[in-house]
């Protein structure tokens, strides 16, 4: 009997990391440096990440950023009621009109290729209308991922009015563009579900800056 019980907990896939960053307010100073599993040098990506806020969506709210000595590499943003992809620019992004964000948490997903400029973003297991956007670009090493800022300089020039309030949970980054079935799996926290090989929630190496809870908690 107890080599059965002991080969059943080998099968068991692990859990899902519980945690979660909550932001608590609006601020210049806090925020959540990740370190990658390996650079970001991508001709490729898949984004995912489970956010829940009550700010509103004509604000200008960062989501998610890579920023470079002197490039915004990769950010993500709602705003003006869109969700935006920008690749090395602040300004010529790739526009999407999707439901707004609420205290509900909604599993965003964004994937782009290089060789094609296929780009989409994914709301809850469900994707966007594709569109062409940076084709034959690509997202270069030597940057830094944070969360609850854009930076408009290397790890500074923060905006207050720009930052993120609310929980980011389940945040994973793959160098491909992921099917529809495995970000469907994501989303619906399937056992079987990938993780990400350039961030990986499940292991995630991090560093609070200010006023930012890491939570133990589903959300």
């Amino acid at each position: 009997m107890k080599l059965a019980i002991i080969t059943l907990l080998l099968l068991l896939p692990p859990a899902y990391n519980s945690k979660k960053f909550f932001f608590p307010e609006t601020s210049d100073t806090s925020f959540v440096r990740l370190t990658p599993k390996k650079p970001l040098n991508l001709q490729a990506f898949t984004l995912c990440m489970r956010i829940s806020t009550e700010l509103d969506n004509q604000r200008e709210t960062i989501l998610f950023a890579y920023r470079a000595q002197y490039f915004d590499e990769l950010n993500v943003w709602q705003e003006n009621g869109k969700f935006t992809l920008y690749l090395r620019s602040s300004s010529d992004g790739a526009l999407f009109s999707l439901p707004s964000l609420s205290s509900v948490p909604t599993h965003l997903c964004v994937t782009w290729n290089s060789s094609t400029g296929a780009t989409a973003f994914w709301m809850n297991g469900n994707s966007s209308v594709q569109t062409i956007y940076r084709q034959g670009q690509s997202v270069n090493p030597a940057g830094a991922i944070i969360l609850g800022q854009d930076p408009d300089s290397y790890l500074g020039d923060f905006n207050i009015y720009q930052s993120f309030l609310g929980n980011i949970t389940d945040v994973h980054m793959w160098d491909s563009v992921l099917s529809a079935g495995q970000i469907e799996q994501l989303y619906k926290k399937q056992n079987n579900s990938l993780s990400g090989n350039v961030l990986d929630w499940n292991s995630l190496v991090y560093k609070i800056y200010g006023n930012v809870i890491n939570v133990s908690a589903d959300v």
